[in-house]
């Protein structure tokens, strides 16, 4: 299940929807509008291995770990969510479920930092060419 913050923009969410990539977006179909950053991490526990996508750079931290989902921080402008968003399911350390549980990704345009559950140090995937 993929769990959109808030914080994506209608626009990228009709690209998401047009390449068939199936979501719910806090505050709309899922949670509720102002959700304390805490609270969608609540949320996130109660779901079914979620993915949660947001441009909030709070998330991206290696204390959030945890074996029931994966926080994706987008550090891109808020125009370009969508194409990162389907780059990151699309990457080959990425591209299942089983292989993002337990990660805390930062999505750039240089490529991927992960912090993983049980981990000391982050690890940096370049983009496939």
């Amino acid at each position: 299940m993929n769990i959109l913050d808030e914080n994506v923009v209608e626009t990228q969410c009709r690209l998401l929807r047009k390449w068939r990539i199936r979501f719910h977006q806090i505050g709309f179909d899922i949670g509720r509008e102002g959700m304390k950053d805490s609270e969608i991490i609540s949320l996130l526990h109660d779901l079914n291995r979620p993915t949660f996508f947001t441009r909030d750079d709070d998330f991206f931290k290696r204390n959030l770990c945890h074996v029931g989902y994966c926080l994706e921080h987008t550090a891109v402008h808020k125009n370009e969510v969508a194409v990162f968003a389907r780059r990151l399911l699309r990457h080959p350390a990425f591209n299942t479920k089983a292989k993002r549980m337990g990660s805390v990704v930062r999505v750039t345009h240089a490529g991927l930092l992960e912090w993983r559950l049980h981990e000391e140090n982050p690890e940096r995937f370049d983009w496939p060419e």
